[in-house]
């Protein structure tokens, strides 16, 4: 039998958490001969966690993402004469983070760490997001960064550099808030766009910096992903409401794993108590300007729980919502939410009539 598994199944309108757990984790892979071999890891929390060992370069690919105050930055340093990033990557689904950047990234690799991140969004329950230079995946998961020659004072970046600083922005920023229109004050330049140029990057699923005369900002905070489906709608395509959706479900599965899994029964009254105690978390949220007020809830599914029943032999013609809801599932647990996370204002329309 495989493992114990959640099956928590986000579609436009449904998702599911119990408690808020700590946000806003950056991690970085960098390739630095500081790593005789396999992987090593160092914990930043300011930059005088940044290890003296390595190179000048890389010391400023932390130093830009500690900027954006995200709780934490991890540094997953591999060898600098490594071919690739398969070692990096298969320790990283070993620990915890949310937003990740690979500074001096080529660009095949970039493609292909798109690839790596969608999988583990899609089939490998880690609900991320990473920073990549022009990787047009068309998936919430990967943040397409396409501002190239980024001047900060006398030095210049390019995208694959500068996504330590955007990693480190995103991860940093409350739930409450969106990258959109945040101020980089260090950036002195980047190339200047028209408006008609700006709106075409971001309906392309660009994140850009863009110069409005005084300051360089974030144009909108979006997402990769352009072609909304049935299982994801339009709201995918924003980093705010992505990041929720992606907290949220890393809370239930953790406490479902630290609390329900193997450690309770699978009675009505135990499947309430999880219910209940998912919907305590939604008006938490609700309260913290996270959630919608009033639109969020969780219940059993009693759909999904009659399909389970017919599929083992019980007879359920004649039994009502109430017994469906009672009966004995053996192991599985079926439940169903629906969550609405409040977006940030993001479009301002003023008729001023004289």
């Amino acid at each position: 039998m495989p493992l114990p598994s959640i099956q928590i199944v986000f579609k436009q309108a449904a998702a599911a958490a119990v408690t808020q757990g700590a946000t806003g984790i950056a991690a970085l892979i960098l390739k630095d001969a500081s790593a005789a071999s396999g992987v090593v890891e160092h914990q930043l929390y300011t930059v005088s966690d940044i290890p003296a060992a390595l190179t000048s370069a890389n010391k400023d690919y932390a130093r830009l993402a500690l900027a954006g105050a995200p709780a934490q930055v991890k540094l997953v340093v591999i060898p600098a004469n490594a071919t690739d990033y398969a070692a990096a990557q298969e320790y990283l689904e070993t620990i915890q983070w949310n937003v990740l950047a690979v500074p001096g990234i080529a660009a095949a690799d970039a493609a292909a760490m798109g690839v790596w991140a969608k999988g583990l969004f899609e089939t490998k329950l880690r609900k991320i997001m990473a920073v990549l230079p022009s990787v047009a995946a068309d998936h919430p998961a990967v943040v397409n960064f396409t501002t190239d020659t980024i001047k900060v004072g006398t030095v210049t970046y390019t995208n694959s550099d500068f996504t330590a600083r955007i990693a480190g922005l995103i991860a940093g920023l409350p739930l409450s808030v969106s990258p959109t229109y945040q101020v980089l004050p260090e950036v002195t330049n980047v190339p200047k766009l028209t408006k008609a140029q700006a709106d075409a990057a971001v309906d392309a699923g660009k994140l850009i910096l863009y110069h409005d005369g005084e300051k360089v900002k974030i144009a909108r905070g979006v997402t990769s992903f352009v072609t909304p489906t049935q299982a994801m709608g339009a709201d995918w395509k924003k980093i705010k409401v992505v990041r929720v959706l992606n907290k949220l479900y890393a809370d239930i599965r953790k406490t479902a794993e630290d609390n329900y899994i193997g450690k309770m029964n699978n009675s009505y009254m135990n499947k309430l108590l999880l219910v209940s105690a998912m919907n305590a978390y939604f008006e938490g949220l609700e309260q913290s300007g996270i959630l919608d007020p009033g639109k969020n809830r969780a219940a059993i599914d009693v759909a999904a729980q009659r399909v389970y029943l017919q599929s083992t032999g019980v007879n359920v013609t004649g039994m009502n919502e109430q017994q469906l809801k009672e009966a004995n599932t053996d192991d599985q647990v079926f439940l169903k939410a629906t969550v609405q996370p409040l977006d940030a204002i993001e479009d301002i329309k003023l008729d001023i009539f004289l």
